[in-house]
């Protein structure tokens, strides 16, 4: 390869090169897709980088239609706005600091399209588009709705917390949440973003739930900004356990067990003193029983004993027997003694028959 063909190769590589870095200077960051609420506003975040050579240089950002550049949406002069855009859009950031974040607000039907970003250096009077990196707009009529977070039944004076959040695009003018119950000391407010150009403000409401709360409706409602107030809500049932709810089992359960346990154990005693009673009498009385048995008994040994030995009774008289033989005493014919005298009782009974009997001796 000759001279001149070299030459040629290294001038077209250092053209690319040159190209490669200039192109990557160049370059916009801008959210592709974002919902916008009719009424509201809606915030568009963009960044951008310019060569290094002209980043000291005065500058001013243009968005216009991507099918018509001449069709501005934003300018710093308000004469090249579409009347349809003008006093409803501007720059929230500093084109200085390579912000070119774009808020619209009283967002309409019909702001739809695509819309671009144009950087013009106003000492050279040159400009770059940034024609591939564009957002476009889901224009929405009804506000969407908020989303109620209840983890867990509420319990009566113990405090409780439910969450309420809502999605939105205008960072400028976030929407405003409110509790159809508690005080603004109970309630705090937190912002966070969900993806780029998509915010949540979510809002947590701590409250110590009364009875009368049970069954009650809990109702969170978020409001958009705009002209229109545009709002939307979202209702819930609260129920609140109460505390008594435990003691109502237990303690009856509780007094049940100590009155059966009281109960039973009087009775256990009671039992033992009447049982120990018992075998008191019981003992007593058969000892006595057996004393008297074996008294009787006794007395009617004695008594055949003195019959049959030949002892008479006390009442025969000795000296009108003298010198006669004596036989000895016979029984007397049942048939000779009274009705009234039983012989069976008079062996149990008493002396009364048996001295009837042989006083005639």
């Amino acid at each position: 390869m000759d001279k001149e063909g070299k030459m040629m190769i290294f001038l077209l590589l250092m053209a690319a090169i040159s190209s490669t870095v200039f192109g990557e200077e160049w370059k916009a960051s801008v959210v592709k897709n974002l919902d916008a609420l009719v009424g509201s506003c809606v915030v568009v975040p963009c960044s951008y980088t310019l060569p290094k050579e002209q980043r000291n240089l005065g500058r001013t950002g243009i968005w216009f239609r991507s099918n018509q550049r001449n069709e501005r949406i934003y300018s710093e002069d308000e004469e090249d706005v579409l009347d349809s855009f003008r006093g409803r859009t501007k720059l929230l950031g500093h084109l200085y600091q390579n912000n070119c974040t774009l808020e619209i607000t009283d967002i309409k039907d019909h702001d739809t399209g695509s819309f671009c970003l144009q950087i013009e250096i106003t000492s050279t009077s040159k400009d770059f588009t940034f024609a591939d990196d564009c957002v476009e707009f889901k224009i929405l009529a009804d506000p969407p709705e908020p989303i109620l977070t209840n983890p867990k039944t509420a319990i009566e004076d113990h405090p409780h917390s439910v969450a309420c959040s809502v999605t939105h695009t205008c960072t400028s003018h976030p929407p405003t949440l409110t509790w159809s119950m508690g005080k603004k000391d109970d309630i705090s407010e937190l912002h966070k973003e969900i993806k780029p150009g998509t915010w949540e403000v979510l809002s947590i409401l701590t409250f110590t739930p009364r009875e009368q709360d049970d069954h009650s409706e809990l109702t969170c409602t978020a409001t958009f900004h705009g002209e229109e107030r545009k709002s939307s809500s979202k209702t819930v049932m609260l129920y609140v356990k109460r505390t008594e709810n435990y003691n109502h089992i237990i303690i009856p359960t509780v007094v049940g067990l100590g009155t059966a346990v009281v109960f039973g154990f009087f009775c256990i005693l009671m039992v033992k003193k009447y049982k120990r009673r018992i075998t008191e009498l019981q003992s007593r009385d058969g000892s006595n029983f057996l004393w008297n048995r074996l008294s009787r008994l006794s007395g009617k040994l004695g008594f055949y004993r003195d019959m049959y030995m030949g002892d008479l009774p006390n009442n025969v008289n000795s000296k009108s027997c003298a010198g006669q033989k004596v036989s000895k005493p016979r029984f007397p014919s049942p048939k000779s003694q009274p009705n009234s005298c039983n012989y069976k009782e008079d062996l149990d009974d008493g002396d009364d028959c048996t001295t009837h009997i042989y006083g005639n001796l």
